[in-house]
């Protein structure tokens, strides 16, 4: 269970803190919500406890894992389908798993195709969301500045692989 002030990753929303854990009477009965607020945006979200762990709400990486990502960027592979409706799933499965390095193979891939091809809207929409979640972690994790994160998740996103 987490507590207030705890720093925790939503999968489909980005990193941000515990900011109140409430009771509120739903369907006759008191449940408990996290209630979960993202710095970058001011979203706030109302996570039940008793199903955070099925939506895959979890603690934020640690500042190693968050380098270790970063350094890894530029080697993801990255595949995905011509058909656009099977690699928008593809993309939304790797998105809804909360691994940010299959969020990052989501950032990298929809990047590569844009520079290649450009983008429809919907994945347009998709590679905005998943670089918001992905950037928002490494804040969090690293105290730093959005944009300075942003900065260096497009560097290393467009960086050739070391042979």
């Amino acid at each position: 269970m987490f507590r207030i002030g705890d720093l925790v990753a939503h999968p489909m929303h980005g990193a941000g803190v515990i900011d109140a854990i409430t009771q509120e009477k739903v369907a006759g009965s008191m449940q408990e919500y996290y209630v979960f607020k993202m710095p970058v945006g001011g979203l706030l979200l109302k996570i039940p406890v008793a199903n955070s762990e099925t939506i895959g709400l979890r603690a934020i990486i640690t500042p190693e894992e968050a380098e270790s990502l970063m350094a890894a960027i530029p080697s993801l592979e990255v595949e995905s389908s011509a058909n656009w409706n099977k690699r928008y799933q593809e993309n939304l499965q790797r998105l809804k798993s909360g691994d940010l390095r299959e969020v990052s193979r989501v950032v990298k891939g929809l990047m590569t195709r844009d520079a290649r091809r450009g983008l429809s809207t919907g994945e347009r929409k998709m590679l905005q969301t998943a670089k918001r979640i992905l950037i928002s972690e490494i804040v969090l994790t690293e105290q730093a500045d959005y944009e300075a994160v942003e900065t260096r998740v497009d560097r290393a996103m467009t960086q050739e692989a070391a042979v």
